[in-house]
């Protein structure tokens, strides 16, 4: 575990009533550092934040001491467990590149993941089951490709971009809209064991935070901010996912989007961000040969790529079968194999034929 020396410093100047993000930024790049702004006497303070701010500055926050406990208890509950500030070598440096990049973050897992070239992979919470499928096997494809698959932990297209990028070699990290000790939902508690295991958990909100509405939306801008770009697999009029794109919009990012349906409500969303200048994309390597993105699959985890592929190819043959009879002559799961069909179909080995039927395409 790590967290900085001056760890009861920085939880007492965020959690000042009335400091937030941008006035600590100002504080800080005056004083140098919490410590700093801390002791730097009322009447500097006040010239830097205001009367009302100083003052609050002077007195010690709320349950400090109960706060400042329990992130040291957390901490102390895993080697895995860090707490990361601006300024340390391990805070992610895309985040430093954002308009309005977190001062504090709690993470759990994999530190080197912060500084991995990234892709943010999001979409509606109840998707089609072709939306889901697609998040899983793009974020599959790109991850093998080298990518880390950033999402936001939350039911459907998030929880289906995690298990993809766990599927390959860029692993994956889920920023939580909680404190670091709270699963939401609580449905994806096995899911963020595995991630904090494999990949990272990530967030900004102090330890105990519950899932407030409003801590969704900053959540959001973190996870476009650790991309190099946002794929929108699915979405409705309004959505989270929306305001992750626009974040990454102002970040600077590009904005990927499948469209989907004319009918669909989920497709809404994708359509309306191809309307506005996002990438419109049918494959996962429309996505890689966007960012430009060169890295070829490492030799052991192509040969494993190829061969997942061809185990199903021979299971299918050369007449149509459902998923149902694939299933059965291979022996995968339902969501793995709709995955790697999904993979063989943007390959452009495999049809998908009226009625759930599967066929393979030529000779490949």
């Amino acid at each position: 575990m790590s967290a900085p020396d001056d760890l009861d410093a920085w939880l007492r100047l965020l959690r000042t009533p009335g400091v937030g993000r941008e006035r600590a930024r100002k504080l800080l790049a005056a004083c140098g550092s919490p410590d700093g702004v801390l002791t730097a006497g009322v009447a500097a303070q006040r010239a830097l934040v205001g009367e009302a701010v100083a003052t609050s500055l002077a007195l010690v926050p709320e349950r400090h001491d109960e706060q400042l406990a329990a992130t040291r208890a957390w901490l102390a509950g895993d080697s895995g467990r860090h707490v990361i500030v601006l300024g340390d070598a391990a805070y992610p440096p895309a985040l430093l590149e954002t308009p309005d990049p977190p001062l504090l973050l709690y993470a759990q897992g994999r530190l080197e993941l912060l500084c991995a070239p990234a892709l943010a992979v999001v979409g509606s919470r109840n998707p089609t089951v072709q939306g889901a499928d697609n998040a899983r096997a793009f974020s599959t494809h790109l991850s093998h490709a080298g990518l880390t698959i950033v999402s936001g932990l939350a039911l459907g297209i998030d929880g289906a971009a995690h298990e993809g990028g766990m599927a390959g070699a860029g692993r994956t990290i889920a920023v939580m809209g909680t404190g670091a000790d709270r699963i939401y939902p609580a449905r994806h508690r096995t899911l963020a064991h595995r991630i904090a295991d494999e990949g990272l958990l990530l967030t900004e909100f102090e330890i105990g935070m519950l899932p407030l509405a409003e801590n969704f939306p900053q959540r959001n801008r973190i996870i476009a901010g650790l991309a190099r770009g946002t794929l929108v697999v699915e979405a409705a009029l309004p959505s989270g996912s929306l305001t992750t794109a626009r974040a990454a919009v102002e970040a600077g990012r590009e904005v990927f989007a499948i469209p989907g349906s004319i009918h669909s409500p989920q497709s809404r969303g994708c359509h309306a961000l191809i309307k506005q200048g996002a990438k419109l994309v049918e494959s996962a390597d429309d996505v890689l040969g966007e960012l430009q993105w060169g890295i070829r699959l490492p030799q052991r985890e192509a040969a494993m790529a190829r061969s997942a592929g061809d185990s199903v190819l021979d299971a299918l043959g050369h007449e149509s079968a459902t998923l149902d009879a694939i299933g059965a002559r291979t022996g995968l799961g339902a969501p793995e194999l709709a995955a790697r069909l999904l993979e063989l179909e943007l390959d452009g080995r495999v049809a998908r034929l009226p009625g759930g039927l599967y066929q393979r395409r030529g000779t490949g």
